[in-house]
């Protein structure tokens, strides 16, 4: 059954401070990663973020996560302190290899809780497809955040009629347009592009900080790599994959004004996992880790609550 939730946010973003330190993938890539909380833990929580977002997206998050887990956050390639993409490799299946060695590099022991929001989510997806044992042995809960398991390929932003048609060209046409883009960053200055940053990304009563925090991070993102991902994004279909996720306590969460992964998309997700929570969000848009920051969190720390009976089960034996 779905939960509605209408709080809001109400925090300050404060909290434990994090470790910044790369990891270079077995290509050769150098990603940014950043590490809190007790080295010691028994569980850590890997927080994987958006498209043209960054793993600062979560730092609202953190301050009201439970004290007594370990935060993996880290910048998918092409995206905030991470090197670019190389040829070919701006693709969901490689971000869910580079978060496989990750888990192995960091975390190479231990329960783990998994959130992925959009892009971070679909990567989970792809995760369960082309890693299933690791899913299988060490994910002890998954959070859906404003994702989708397929028909990411005609991008109406919640538009009808000619003005969908003219979202889906235009959205093509900026992935092409970007992809071939070889500078590292595109000179959009900030106060410009935060208007359509808002009308994309954010539901009712944005708030301002919120919007700068999220139109820096696209601003940051590699031009390039950002064009051979909405690709990759387009062909995405793993709505099979996610029979490897099911049983494991989940939880699927949307925002009814989402125009990017919309209300129908969570749905799917949700019916392919029998017994998830699925949680909506009215008045919200997109980014829920911003306007939603205290009900996510709650959702994440539920989920470090619920896999505790089975971390002393598997100790006991």
């Amino acid at each position: 059954m779905a939960q509605v939730v209408s709080d809001r946010r109400a925090v300050s973003v404060i909290g434990r401070r994090g470790t910044g330190r790369r990891f270079l993938t077995a290509d050769g890539t150098a990603l940014h990663v950043d590490e809190s909380g007790p080295a010691g833990a028994r569980l850590t929580v890997a927080l994987v973020h958006a498209w043209t977002q960054d793993h600062t997206e979560w730092a609202p998050i953190l301050p009201l996560l439970p004290p007594d887990v370990r935060v993996l956050r880290y910048d998918h390639r092409g995206h905030g302190g991470s090197a670019a993409a190389r040829p070919g490799t701006a693709t969901i299946p490689q971000l869910a290899d580079d978060l496989a060695e990750l888990l192995a590099a960091r975390v190479p022991h231990g329960p783990v809780v998994l959130a992925g929001h959009s892009l971070g989510g679909m990567t989970v997806m792809a995760l369960a497809e082309r890693h299933p044992g690791l899913v299988r042995e060490r994910v002890r809960g998954v959070a859906f955040i404003a994702t989708s398991c397929s028909d990411m390929d005609r991008l109406t932003l919640g538009l009808s009629g000619a003005a969908g048609r003219a979202a889906i060209r235009a959205d093509k046409a900026l992935a092409r347009t970007l992809s071939r883009y070889r500078k590292e960053f595109v000179p959009i200055p900030a106060v410009l592009a935060r208007p359509a940053t808002k009308w994309i990304a954010f539901g009712k009563k944005a708030d301002r900080a919120d919007v700068r925090a999220m139109t820096a991070q696209v601003l940051r993102a590699h031009p390039s790599s950002i064009g051979g991902f909405r690709d990759s994004i387009s062909q995405h279909d793993r709505r099979a994959a996610l029979a490897t996720l099911a049983g494991k306590p989940s939880v699927v969460l949307v925002g009814d004004r989402d125009r990017i992964t919309p209300v129908r998309h969570a749905k799917v997700i949700a019916e392919e996992l029998p017994g998830a929570k699925f949680v909506l969000f009215p008045g919200a848009g997109h980014e829920l880790t911003y306007e939603r920051t205290r009900g996510v969190a709650a959702r994440l720390s539920e989920l470090c609550a619920v896999t505790e009976p089975r971390i002393r089960s598997a100790s006991a034996s």
